[in-house]
């Protein structure tokens, strides 16, 4: 069907190349460096990002908590699912977040509005911990220029103590619990 590659590849490449299937070596690689950035998170003991859920049957499917430092949403913490493309790194992931929250540049379905992952400016190079720590700093940070809610950005320029009060209270209604430590 196929040649044979004569070059010194790992076997699974010589069987996806020869079988056609492409996909499953992808997903192979995908969840291998998944599998060693997850170990170094883990290991780095990230504040920012607590308990992390993750089957090890799949590891193209995160869950985690964001404990944010800043007000308003220092009175809780979100869940957000990352899902991450068989392509990985090739393609970014995406991130959506679960547990709902008043800010900009997240939308009412989760949607999070993240240049780092966008496929203009997305590259293999970068590391999941890099795009939490970029998805930390939006939350903290909000970037009204780039909003996916344009009323919660006009309110956020505008009036920003009325705007950190009504985060505050949507965060302490709809935010999870914070980790104790």
């Amino acid at each position: 069907m196929y040649d044979l590659i004569s070059s010194p590849a790992p076997d699974h490449i010589h069987r996806a190349v020869y079988s056609g299937n492409t996909h499953s070596s992808f997903k192979m690689a995908a969840s291998r460096r998944l599998a060693k950035e997850l170990d170094e998170i883990r290991k780095s003991g990230m504040k920012n990002f607590r308990n992390i859920q993750v089957e090890e049957s799949n590891l193209l499917s995160w869950q985690g908590l964001i404990v944010p430092d800043n007000p308003p949403y220092d009175k809780g913490a979100f869940r957000i699912e990352i899902i991450f493309p068989t392509e990985y790194p090739f393609k970014p992931p995406k991130i959506t977040f679960k547990t709902k929250i008043y800010h900009p540049n997240i939308d009412e379905k989760g949607q999070v509005c993240l240049p780092v992952i966008s496929a203009e400016n997305w590259k293999p190079a970068t590391k999941t911990d890099q795009v939490i720590q970029s998805l930390i700093a939006l939350v903290n940070d909000p970037q009204p220029e780039h909003p996916l809610r344009a009323d919660l950005a006009e309110e956020y320029s505008k009036d920003r103590k009325k705007f950190l009060k009504n985060a505050e209270e949507f965060t302490k209604k709809h935010g999870e619990k914070r980790p104790m430590d």
